[in-house]
């Protein structure tokens, strides 16, 4: 039966204009998002089956475009509308950090951080660069690296911070492996940047670690 040929009261689009976006289930948002189904397959059946496929909303997030293609019903077009509905988030979260009047809770950053980095399947290095009130200047993606290490340049991330005129600097980087726990190797990086920070005058106020289930702050861990 097509969505149309349902009651008023269940179509999800009606039901969230009625009622607010917050009562729809996972199903029925999604449903929103693609529109229409596929012969046999209403648009709430299709995305259950996607769903169900994914495991969840998160995992549908990470997917990659070859994870789309695969799956009647939907394809490239599809995973573009939903690449760009994840960076209008990222970037309105942006936005909203940046209106902050200061930024030194760890807690206001983790939305963004697992917005940013959680999901990826290579590591990546992130800087927060904050002015002497600690408000956002700028967020970037630094370094790029494997599934399992990423090379770090101190140098390069004292050259940006100069740049940006930082009097601080907050940095972030995710571990695919899904560990939350700070390796040997990021605490020894963690040092060198806060020393490196420190004869520009520039202090590094944290290091996060974002994995699959967790995001770390190596300040609320003591090593800062």
């Amino acid at each position: 039966m097509s969505i149309t040929d349902w009651p008023a009261d269940s179509r999800p689009r009606e039901k969230l204009l009625q009622h607010g976006a917050a009562t729809l289930s996972d199903a029925e948002l999604l449903a929103i998002f693609l529109r229409v189904g596929i012969p046999g397959k209403s648009a709430v059946d299709l995305a259950r089956d996607l769903l169900l496929h994914f495991g969840s909303l998160q995992a549908l997030f990470q997917a990659k475009l070859s994870d789309f293609d695969a799956i009647n019903g939907v394809g490239s077009a599809k995973y573009a509308q939903l690449q760009s509905v994840l960076e209008m988030s990222r970037r309105a979260l942006i936005e909203q950090l940046k209106a902050r009047d200061s930024f030194t809770n760890p807690a206001a950053v983790r939305d963004f951080l697992q917005l940013r980095l959680r999901g990826l399947h290579h590591e990546e290095f992130h800087g927060l660069f904050l002015d002497n009130s600690y408000k956002l200047i700028a967020a970037e993606k630094l370094f790029s690296g494997t599934l399992s290490e990423t090379r770090v340049y101190p140098r390069e991330l004292a050259r940006r911070a100069l740049e940006h005129n930082a009097a601080a600097l907050i940095v972030a980087h995710n571990h695919p492996s899904g560990c939350a726990e700070a390796s040997p190797a990021d605490l020894l990086l963690t040092r060198q940047l806060q020393h490196a920070l420190e004869l520009l005058d520039i202090k590094l106020l944290d290091h996060f670690i974002v994995a699959e289930h967790a995001v770390v702050s190596l300040a609320e861990l003591g090593h800062l």
